[in-house]
């Protein structure tokens, strides 16, 4: 069993927990996330790796409550004990493997959309640990979604807020902020976004258009997290590949994002999962790659 050490909503329905669980804890790193099951019986839900605390054996995950298994997971109050928690699963960011006076000689964005800003926080405060600074972009519809804000403040050399509606911050998406950005005589040669699909969609068109390398976290198409579901499959560049156990990391200018997107909507109906395996055959699986 795995307690909750700690809760705290960040919004209305955005919620931030501590897991006690050491062996996750000593050997997960940024961009790696877990497994959540609340109980014998629950769903098998994904979640980005927020944070962790070695010494204190907790990890950091955020949630957004949005189907039944997250708000009934949103109820757990401290005390209280996850039935399995698998992980670190998924491959680290590449930045963790490279050495420091390259991270030092790369002029970094990181682009967060939305809840989004969970995946991007401990990449930042990793590369701050290490003395690189970096700048973030934190973007949301509203004020109300705008998370981890002075979290982020204390580890990144500049954040900048955005609003789609104005009501905090700069006014319009996160390209609008670079734009700005851009035109404000800011440079940057490596671009980490992180958020919703049509979001990082975007951002890479812009970027190609820029010259700047950009990479993007798929992890809001996975499902099972082991590659057996098919949920996650998607074309990077001329290869397949499933974000669960290839990723979640990948070159955002060699993603298909439009059929990412048109196969996230089909996956969610039984029919559509049935057609996918029909077509995909033995590829639909990422966990053996030979399932009839």
């Amino acid at each position: 069993m795995y307690e909750i050490v700690k809760k705290t909503f960040l919004s209305s329905n955005i919620v931030l927990m501590d897991i006690k669980a050491p062996r996750t804890a000593k050997h997960c790193y940024p961009g790696q996330f877990v497994i959540v099951k609340m109980d014998e019986k629950g769903e098998r839900i994904p979640l980005t790796i927020c944070d962790y605390d070695r010494e204190a054996d907790t990890v950091t995950i955020v949630l957004q409550t949005i189907g039944a298994s997250t708000k009934m997971m949103a109820e757990y109050e401290v005390g209280d004990s996850f039935r399995d928690f698998v992980g670190p699963l998924g491959c680290k960011s590449d930045l963790i493997d490279e050495s420091i006076d390259e991270l030092k000689a790369k002029k970094i964005l990181f682009v967060a959309g939305g809840v989004g800003t969970a995946p991007v926080y401990p990449q930042v405060k990793w590369l701050h640990e290490q003395g690189v600074d970096v700048d973030v972009i934190i973007g949301a519809r509203n004020k109300e979604l705008i998370i981890l804000e002075e979290e982020m403040k204390k580890v990144a050399a500049n954040v900048y807020v955005t609003t789609d509606d104005g009501s905090y911050g700069r006014t319009g998406n996160v390209n609008d902020c670079l734009k700005s950005l851009i035109a404000e005589g800011k440079e940057y040669n490596h671009i980490v976004a992180i958020g919703p699909l049509i979001m990082m969609k975007f951002v890479c068109l812009l970027t190609k258009e820029l010259g700047i390398k950009t990479i993007v976290s798929m992890n809001p198409i996975m499902v099972d997290g082991t590659g057996m579901c098919g949920a996650c499959r998607l074309t990077v560049g001329n290869e397949i590949k499933f974000a669960c156990v290839d990723g979640p990391e990948f070159d955002g200018h060699l993603v298909d994002f439009d059929e990412a997107m048109k196969r996230q909507q089909l996956y969610k109906t039984v029919e559509g999962r049935t057609v996918l395996r029909e077509k995909e055959g033995a590829t639909h699986h990422g966990g053996c790659g030979h399932c009839e």
